[in-house]
């Protein structure tokens, strides 16, 4: 069983650990609305999003524990790791919010991670590249679907306009570590494996821009990217909110109270 804190990691690792902690994290948070959703139908569509992006993670988990040894597995990286060795995107672990937050927060997301999957599949990390192809799919539906919605709301009643603008506010603060590389995203990205994330700014901001107009949500996105709107967390490099400590905690519990145990 690897330790629950790991030791300092090839760059390669890191990348893949990143990748998947977004998808499993943002996974488990769209989860929370299993049964609460605004209508069935769309409770149905965002528990398939979340086992999407389950998927997703499960792929990423298994080829980065090969590469890791030291008895690494899918399940020990999910759900033996505390929160300072997760490498997912702050952005990703706020708390779910309101239906509005949920839906912008999976849509601007779909918009990075589908040119992120585009880009990797011409990773010279061939197994990396063929989940990219894989995902692809699924991603672009999770974009059309929370694009729509998105239109939906932001042009749609007084009360569900004031309500998407209150969750651009708040997600707002957050979206420039997109595009900030840590060093083993620059690593990857020199080696051929990985991309860097601030190559994708241009057509997400582009992409994004024609979304919220179309939504009627007027924000100035001349900045909405950039590194210096990023909030002093920073959760590429495992400095996280206590809102992570908080999911991780309801996340694991069954694995750490039952260790070794299998589902």
């Amino acid at each position: 069983m690897i330790p629950r804190h790991l030791p300092p990691m090839e760059a390669r690792h890191e990348y893949l650990l990143h990748l998947a902690d977004n998808a499993l994290v943002l996974g488990h948070r769209n989860s929370e609305w299993c049964g609460h959703g605004p209508e069935l139908e769309q409770d149905i569509a965002l528990t398939n999003l979340s086992l999407d992006l389950l998927g997703q993670a499960r792929l990423l988990y298994q080829h980065a524990a090969n590469g890791i040894g030291e008895g690494a597995t899918e399940d020990t990286l999910a759900f033996l790791r505390d929160a300072s060795d997760y490498r997912n995107l702050i952005l990703l672990e706020l708390p779910r919010g309101d239906w509005g937050l949920t839906i912008l927060r999976q849509y601007l997301f779909s918009e990075f991670s589908l040119l992120q999957y585009q880009a990797l599949q011409g990773s010279t990390d061939t197994q990396l590249a063929a989940i990219a192809a894989k995902a692809i799919p699924e991603v672009t539906y999770h974009r059309r679907w929370a694009r729509d919605w998105v239109v939906r709301l932001g042009d749609g009643t007084e009360e569900s306009h004031t309500r998407m603008e209150s969750a651009l506010a708040t997600l707002q603060p957050h979206l420039g570590e997109l595009f900030s590389p840590a060093d083993f995203e620059r690593t990857v990205t020199e080696r051929g494996i990985g991309i860097d994330p601030s190559t994708l700014r241009s057509e997400w901001t582009l992409r994004v821009r024609q979304t919220l107009d179309e939504a009627d949500l007027a924000v100035d996105l001349s900045s909405l990217a950039t590194p210096s709107n990023h909030t002093g967390m920073d959760g590429k490099l495992g400095r996280h909110t206590e809102d992570l400590v908080r999911l991780l905690a309801e996340m694991q519990t069954l694995q750490r109270t039952y260790p070794g145990n299998e589902w």
